[in-house]
């Protein structure tokens, strides 16, 4: 059992309703280490065109902590509760974790897929997503890339250009090659 106050890990955080913002802000605050994906759409309403800044995975937030910070971060008023698994609060692996951040770093066209994604692994070799393992997707509109966070099982997703190369990969041990 891991009882070590100063080893830090990645938890996810479920936050209220429309409150990661504030939960960003609270846990920066108080000196804890966290991490929020947003993303800028345009949105349209019937008078006006506006960008908004949004998160990307609604009520889910990001914290890299030891035990102690953890349990500080509960107290915030925005943070409703860590996500468990198995009874006890479930840590985000470090490459998932950063695979994912590499990942949402540009400002690409990106959606959330609720549940993992199946298909061929790749590893892009070009482009702003160079480095990043993902699953290849077939979609209406031409070809996507998925990278999940599967303890909260979402997948974010975003297209690719035609002319982006890719390597495939055979098999779990290249992924994991990869990744270490």
């Amino acid at each position: 059992m891991e009882t070590s106050i100063g080893n830090k890990f990645w938890f996810a955080l479920y936050t209220k309703p429309r409150h990661e913002f504030k939960a960003e802000l609270q846990l920066k605050a108080i000196g804890i280490e966290v991490y929020l994906p947003k993303i800028t759409r345009l949105k349209q309403w019937s008078d006006r065109k506006k960008k908004v800044t949004e998160p990307l995975i609604n009520s889910y937030i990001f914290i890299r902590s030891n035990e102690k910070e953890r349990l500080m971060a509960l107290e915030e008023e925005s943070i409703v509760r860590c996500v468990f698994d198995c009874g006890r609060p479930a840590k985000i692996p470090d490459d998932q974790m950063q695979n994912f951040i590499d990942f949402i770093k540009d400002e690409e066209d990106y959606f959330v897929i609720n549940g993992i994604v199946k298909g061929a692994k790749v590893i892009i070799k070009d482009g702003s997503f160079a480095g990043v393992t993902g699953v290849i997707v077939e979609e209406p509109c031409g070809k996507t890339v998925a990278v999940s966070i599967e303890l909260l099982n979402r997948t974010v997703v975003a297209r690719l250009h035609e002319n982006v190369k890719l390597d495939v990969l055979s098999s779990k041990q290249e992924v994991d090659a990869i990744s270490n």
